[in-house]
C-alpha cells in the first residue's frame, strides 16, 4: 500500500513536470519574440513564462479536483526552476530569497491584472496590461492580446487529463502578428 502512494506521487510529479515543460516550450516560441514584440531578454522570457503559466492556472482553477493540487504543484515547479535559474546566474543565497519574493509578487500581480481583463473579455484592457508588463511599456500589444485571448479560449475547452497528456493547446503566435504597414491599406 505504501509503495502505491509513492508511485502515485511519482506519476503526479512526472505529469506536472511534463505540463511545466510544455508551458516552457510555448513560452519560448520564436513568434512571441519575432512577431509579437516580446523582448528577447531574461525579463521578456520571464514575462512570457509567467503569461503562459497564468493562462494554464486559470484553467486548472476552474476544473474539479485534483486540478487545484496540480495547479499548486505547477506553481511549485515553476518557482523551483526560477530559484535554480537565479543560482545558475550567480545570485548568492542571500540575494535569491529577495529576488524570489520580487518574482512572486510580480507573478501574482500579473495574474490579477490578466485575470481581470480576461474575465471581462476586454481586449483593450488586456492589451494595456500586456504592454505594461510584457512589453515594458513600449509598443503595441494588440497582437499579443489577441494571442492571449485565443489561448484562453482554447484552454477553456480542455480537461485535466488532456492538459496533462497532450499539454496546453497554445496557438501559433505568428498567426496573431500585426500586418506589415504596407499591407494595412
Amino acid at each position: 500500500m505504501i509503495a502505491g502512494l509513492f508511485r502515485r506521487d511519482n506519476a503526479r510529479r512526472r505529469a506536472v513536470e511534463g505540463l511545466h515543460t510544455a508551458i516552457s516550450a510555448a513560452a519560448r516560441q520564436p513568434g512571441l519574440y519575432t512577431r509579437l514584440a516580446v523582448p528577447d531578454t531574461v525579463e521578456g522570457r520571464f514575462e512570457a513564462l509567467c503569461l503562459h503559466v497564468i493562462l494554464v492556472l486559470r484553467r486548472l482553477n476552474r476544473l474539479p479536483a485534483p486540478a487545484a493540487d496540480v495547479a499548486q504543484d505547477l506553481v511549485n515547479s515553476v518557482f523551483t526552476q526560477l530559484d535554480a535559474s537565479l543560482r545558475e546566474l550567480g545570485v548568492g543565497d542571500m540575494g535569491v530569497g529577495k529576488r524570489m519574493k520580487k518574482l512572486g509578487a510580480a507573478f501574482y500581480g500579473r495574474a490579477t491584472g490578466y485575470d481581470a481583463a480576461l474575465d471581462a473579455g476586454d481586449a483593450a484592457a488586456l492589451a494595456v496590461v500586456l504592454a505594461r508588463n510584457v512589453l515594458g511599456g513600449e509598443g503595441d500589444a494588440a497582437g499579443l492580446a489577441a494571442y492571449v485571448l485565443a489561448a484562453d479560449a482554447a484552454l477553456a475547452t480542455e480537461h485535466l487529463d488532456g492538459l496533462l497528456a497532450a499539454g496546453p493547446p497554445f496557438p501559433e503566435p505568428d498567426a496573431f502578428a500585426p500586418a506589415p504597414i504596407g499591407d494595412r491599406i
